[in-house]
């Protein structure tokens, strides 16, 4: 994740700036989520299953937004710093905790959405809608302790090349035996790690996420032919709904790709690739945020009612 030489160029200051507003504009966004979710909570004692995998998602993006500043803020200050010193392992396991905990709840939240809204009839789908409602907040409890012990995992990594490197006059006698065994470890014990830990919820995250879909769109037909009038409100708030899931779908199947990609280490250890990588990530999570607050009744509700307040004041 460390690019190697940072900012000396011109042309990467543009892009450093832009990542930087469109962190501005995530911490904003879930900020604005979480507050009006967790005033809610204080308010009524308890929250929806579906707000509360909000109210997860929403405060994992936003204290990862925090800790993505300051560890490119600390590429910017010291570009030749070694990335496993204690410092990046710090910043290194907050990041892989809270980003696996983003993604489970965004896995929690397609499951909660398939059991609420789908048709299904099947057996274990009627049992798993009963049971689901009342184990939301174990599963979101278990995705915490699931996404710190996979962070504890890459810090064990993390560790290890550091010490190796710290006593690498008493272990090794040159930096290549050092540089292959870093190698090896990204090889075959960091990018198996990161496949493993983003495609398991990711997996189940499509699975809703289809099955959703293509429950949505056999009912939408199904009122099509019971329904002439192809503009029928109902048909136009089942068509909402699914562009709404595709999109949902897009946005986190290219975040997801880009999570992959940026494990494999396959891009060139450029400024303008590493900078602008990291933009198209966080735009996804940043458009994605957007259309949850115009979603959500609520969310929406608040931003209104502040509107008309401004109106009617001035």
């Amino acid at each position: 994740m460390l690019p190697g030489d940072i900012v000396s160029e011109k042309d990467v200051v543009g892009i450093v700036v832009f990542f930087y507003l469109l962190c501005l504009v995530l911490i904003v966004e879930n900020g604005y989520i979480l507050v009006v979710l967790v005033s809610k909570w204080a308010q009524c004692g308890t929250l929806p299953p579906g707000d509360k995998i909000l109210t997860f998602l929403s405060a994992s993006r936003f204290f990862l937004q925090w800790v993505i500043c300051g560890k490119n803020l600390y590429i910017l200050l010291y570009p030749t710093a070694f990335k496993y010193n204690p410092v990046y392992q710090y910043i290194y396991f907050q990041w892989d905790f809270f980003n696996s905990v983003s993604v489970w709840s965004s896995a929690l939240l397609s499951v909660f959405y398939c059991v609420k809204i789908a048709t299904f009839t099947y057996p274990v789908f009627l049992w798993l809608k009963w049971r689901i409602f009342r184990c939301m907040t174990w599963l979101l409890l278990g995705s915490l302790g699931l996404s710190f012990a996979i962070a504890f995992l890459f810090f064990i990594g993390n560790y290890y090349i550091y010490y190796v490197y710290s006593v690498r006059s008493l272990v090794f006698e040159n930096n290549c035996t050092m540089d292959i065994l870093r190698r090896k470890l990204e090889i075959y014990y960091f990018f198996p790690l990161k496949v493993i830990t983003y495609s398991i919820p990711a997996i189940i995250f499509f699975i809703c996420m289809f099955l959703l879909i293509t429950s949505l769109e056999r009912h939408r037909r199904k009122m099509l032919h019971i329904y002439s009038d192809l503009w029928d409100f109902r048909t136009q708030a089942h068509t909402r709904a699914l562009k709404a899931l595709i999109s949902f779908f897009l946005l986190f199947a290219s975040y997801f790709l880009a999570l992959l990609v940026n494990a494999s280490n396959i891009l060139p250890s450029l400024k303008s690739w590493y900078w602008g990588w990291q933009i198209l990530i966080y735009l996804c999570v940043a458009i994605h945020s957007t259309i949850l607050i115009l979603n959500n009744r609520q969310l929406r509700g608040v931003l209104e009612t502040k509107n008309c307040l401004r109106v009617g004041i001035f």
